[in-house]
């Protein structure tokens, strides 16, 4: 029979937390800070007092540095208790486990934990990987569990998912939500589906690189130099990859690749895992994509193409394009209709290779080069070529774009560049997440731009490329590639169809 949840009104006025390291550390650290009375427990001898000690020294360290106000740094420290036993629990209103990720070991808590507090203490997990349904499978009283999947480092991670499983009731879900707005995090409420939001949304950034990469158009430093220069990215997916640990990144990619029954938009690469099998696992063990010194700084390659050529003084449109003239013009060029035989000829493709482009309209293929004018173009230009191009006219070319104080990064054919590519990835996934209900559109992006710092979330940036740009980008690669990969979820197709914004809601 299931326990009496507490009602919407009140109160969680005490927080126990299980496992002292990282995550727990700082869940506890943010409830203090909340208001809260913490109990804090580890199995393992003295790590609880030891986690203490560190969470009081991060509050003074707050303090004298004036992030935190010295009485109420003082008043936070008194509500932290270190307990050396879970029958401690007892007088909890919420538990928030953040232990290995075993679920044999997480349920066997659980069972204990439910022996010990009252039938209205909420329990909730923090795991990231493991389904809230499978933990909740081991308890008595299901309707009170949930996931609370806070991100480290915690204190400075605003976002945490709340995470609703089938069993979850509306009023232990609606208590998180306040619990977490108490511990000055926002929450976002989501589905128990593999990989929760944030896991299975940032799949896409990352993927779809390694498939650049893979594929030999371009190398992991110009992807990256791309995606922060031309999009906006405050990481390159592959210096981001680096960082977390190809040893974290690549399981939790197989995890949510198998949760979704092998969803080709879902999948990552062979690339991928020789690095993990080699042990090459980014900044931890100074080798991953990149290579980082001892001073910790990645060695990484130019990704700028160069060029001791003229700059080209003339170039033609291989079809007339208003914005790629204007463009090209206010460089110095001349931008011709004429056809000399010998001069450079730019396109602008959404979501076409050069090769596909020269044969659909019979083009000199070793003249055509392709120029990405969807994202921004102040700092960087995106240069594509088709198989046997001409060097000397992709050298002049570069040179006129020196002189304009852009770099350039020069690539090999690929439908969709690299940024159209990952960024039309990145949108389809997001939608994707609203069509299958994950959660709403607006909490989608909310806890992508939280969660990783994303300079839009996926649906804003849906809209910002233009819903119906985005399709093209993905229906052309579909076509091109035959790779289902690249399927347009039913969210995107519709409102591209209709005219209407990504956030629209059914």
């Amino acid at each position: 029979m299931e326990g009496r949840v507490a009602e919407t009104g009140q109160e969680i006025t005490t927080l126990a937390v299980v496992g002292a390291g990282a995550m727990g550390r700082g869940i506890a650290q943010v409830g203090m800070m909340g208001g809260m009375a913490v109990l804090l427990y580890d199995t393992a001898a003295g790590a609880a007092a030891k986690a203490k000690d560190a969470i009081l020294a991060q509050l003074d360290q707050m303090a004298a540095k004036g992030r935190l106000d010295p009485a109420a740094a003082e008043a936070a420290k008194q509500r932290l208790t270190v307990v050396d036993d879970l029958g401690a629990f007892s007088p909890a209103d919420l538990v928030i486990e953040a232990i290995v990720e075993n679920l044999a070991v997480k349920q066997e808590v659980f069972r204990k934990i439910e022996a010990v507090v009252r039938p209205d203490c909420l329990l909730t997990s923090n795991t990231s990987s493991l389904r809230i349904a499978s933990i909740a499978s081991a308890c008595q009283h299901r309707s009170r569990i949930a996931g609370m999947h806070f991100f480290n480092p915690v204190p400075l991670m605003k976002l945490v998912e709340v995470i609703r499983a089938p069993a979850t009731s509306d009023e232990t879900v609606a208590m998180l939500v306040r619990a977490g707005e108490r511990m000055g995090r926002v929450p976002v409420v989501v589905q128990d589906s593999p990989g929760f939001l944030v896991n299975l949304g940032g799949r896409a950034y990352t993927q779809e690189a390694l498939r650049i990469v893979s594929e030999g158009v371009a190398t992991p430093a110009q992807v990256d130099a791309v995606m922060r220069d031309n999009w906006g990215f405050r990481m390159g997916p592959f210096e981001l990859m680096d960082l977390t640990g190809i040893d974290v990144n690549f399981p939790v990619s197989q995890i949510i690749h198998e949760g979704y029954f092998y969803d080709r938009r879902l999948a990552t690469t062979p690339l991928h895992q020789s690095l993990r099998e080699s042990g090459q696992l980014g900044r931890k063990t100074r080798q991953g994509f990149f290579a980082y010194g001892e001073d910790g700084k990645a060695q990484v390659p130019s990704a700028d193409a160069t060029s001791a050529a003229a700059p080209a003084n003339r170039v033609m449109l291989a079809q007339e394009d208003e914005a790629l003239g204007e463009l090209l013009r206010g460089l110095g060029l001349e931008v011709s209709g004429f056809d000399d035989g010998e001069s450079a000829m730019l396109c602008a493709p959404l979501g076409e290779d050069c090769s596909t482009y020269a044969a659909r309209l019979r083009l000199d293929h070793r003249r055509l080069f392709a120029l990405d004018i969807a994202g921004k173009l102040d700092r960087r230009v995106t240069l594509m070529r088709p198989p046997g191009a001409r060097r000397d006219l992709l050298d002049g070319l570069t040179a006129r774009f020196h002189a304009s104080g852009r770099a350039v990064t020069a690539i090999h054919d690929s439908p969709g560049f690299i940024g159209q590519r990952i960024a039309a990835m990145v949108a389809n996934l997001g939608c994707e997440m609203a069509q299958i209900g994950v959660a709403s559109p607006d909490d989608i992006d909310k806890a992508m731009t939280l969660g990783l710092n994303y300079p839009f979330g996926p649906l804003a940036l849906a809209d910002a490329m233009g819903v119906e740009a985005v399709h093209t980008v993905l229906t052309q690669l579909q076509a091109i590639t035959g790779d289902d990969r690249y399927r347009p979820s039913l969210w995107l197709r519709r409102r591209a169809l209709l005219g209407l914004s990504a956030l629209t809601e059914d």
